[in-house]
């Protein structure tokens, strides 16, 4: 059960240049000898080809318009060159240590800055591009089934392209407790825009318990295209929490898609902090599939300049008692423009259904926009659900009390700023990761 994408406005021609791109590689790209993951690759092929990429005409796609990356000619990872030199790499642990971490690298998996030391038992961490090898029946059974390439069409273009990404299966009953990172590093080449096609499967069993924090970053000037699709599955009784920060350069792209799955009793939240990319979508489906499910679905942004950042929500309560919290607050400055589109659904028979959306943005400047939509669907009657959504500017009162105690005007500023956006941080569940994305957020204050 998932959202459905009309093709109205569908415009195949401009998947032609990047099919044209998969015809030259798709006898190399990992999985290549396994029949499943060939016929699953065509038939992405074959529907990417049908839509091309989304256009404003679709009113999914409304206010994002993707067109600048028609007039790109990007090249798939697998034609650019090779290996960069890392010499920093983003993590949430204070002390600075590699704990277990999978490192990519243009969307190709780095062994050497990579580990999977400390995990216990029962949990495997590996690229997808190996797991093609050692784990084909985990992979086989579960790729493919939340985020479906009949139904939107950059998940059609990652499936038809996917060449490497992470695979994470917990045990039945297994809790680790130390986060384990994913780090995705775009370097590109500065003379040519080159696109990436990252996936991400996380299978957490019944009564498991596990904490996943994905790092999107960037390197120089190159412009980059990553369309990055997860998928979510959460067992019985599990606990998965995900959080992402995004901060690429100004010159990326970076489309996602994840698709979670909550079983009865089960729990999943998801927070995503966006600073970077010139143009960025993140779209979170989460369906409670079981009774007593869970799901925390929040963020929070911080653009400027020409920056552009969507927000794209699906909660499907589709079983009784489900529980669901969305928050997500925003900062827009100069000519910078954000969208939200929150919906979230109540299936005939989930009754005592209790769900919560807000949404709220600051605009910094005369010329920041935001386009919001949340929508509410409830086909049950027994019930309790909310949804708010306010866009205003900085309070005149509470800067008047700050700069009549001495405190500089952007001093004042950076301080309500932080202060809107402390709401959403609240969200995210664990103590540490919490504080190293308020360090994100102070750092971008400091260089406005």
């Amino acid at each position: 059960m998932a959202t459905t994408y009309s093709s109205r406005g569908a415009d195949p021609a401009t998947a032609v240049p990047f099919l044209e791109q998969f015809d030259r590689v798709r006898g190399e790209l990992p999985g290549a000898a396994l029949t499943w993951m060939r016929d699953l690759r065509e038939q992405g092929r074959a529907r990417f080809a049908e839509l091309g990429l989304p256009t404003v005409r679709n009113e999914a796609w409304k206010y994002t318009n993707l067109r600048p990356l028609d007039k790109l000619r990007f090249v798939a990872a697998s034609e650019a060159p090779a290996s960069v030199g890392i010499d920093w790499l983003p993590t949430v642990r204070t002390d600075g240590s590699a704990g277990p971490r999978l490192v990519f690298v243009d969307g190709r998996f780095r062994a050497e800055l990579s580990s999977t030391a400390g995990l216990p038992a029962g949990v495997e961490l590996l690229s997808l591009a190996a797991a093609f090898a050692s784990h084909a029946d985990l992979v086989g059974e579960h790729l493919g089934r939340l985020a479906a390439a009949d139904d939107l069409p950059l998940v059609a273009f990652n499936t038809a392209f996917l060449a490497d990404g992470a695979v994470l299966r917990v045990a039945r009953g297994v809790s680790v407790e130390q986060p384990v990172e994913l780090v995705f590093v775009s370097a590109g080449d500065e003379a040519q825009p080159t696109s990436f096609h990252p996936r991400t499967l996380i299978v957490a069993e019944p009564r498991s318990r596990i904490t996943v924090v994905e790092q999107h970053v960037g390197l120089g000037a190159a412009t980059t295209l990553v369309n990055h699709v997860a998928e979510v599955f959460v067992g019985e009784g599990a606990t998965v929490r995900h959080y992402k920060a995004q901060r690429e350069g100004l010159s990326a792209f970076h489309l996602s898609h994840t698709a979670a799955t909550v079983a009865t009793d089960a729990v999943y939240d998801n927070f995503i902090l966006t600073t970077g990319a010139r143009l960025s979508r993140n779209e979170v489906t989460s369906v409670l599939a079981g009774t007593n499910a869970r799901t925390h679905v929040s963020g929070g942004y911080m653009v400027r300049g020409g920056q552009h950042v969507d927000t794209t929500t699906f909660i499907d309560h589709a079983q009784p008692n489900g529980t669901s919290r969305e928050v997500y607050k925003g900062t827009i400055d100069d000519t910078a423009r954000a969208v939200f589109q929150g919906r979230i659904v109540v299936r005939p028979g989930a009754q005592k259904t209790d769900g919560h959306q807000l949404n709220r943005a600051l605009l910094l400047s005369d010329t920041a926009e935001i386009d919001a939509k949340p929508e509410l669907e409830i086909y049950a009657d027994d019930v309790k659900c909310s949804h708010g959504c306010t866009a205003g500017e900085l309070d005149d009162q509470a800067m008047f009390y700050l700069r009549s105690r001495g405190i500089p005007q952007d001093e004042a500023r950076g301080l309500l700023i932080g202060a809107f956006l402390a709401e959403s941080l609240e969200e995210i569940a664990e103590d540490p990761i919490r504080e190293a994305f308020q360090a994100i957020v102070a750092n971008w204050l400091e260089k406005r």
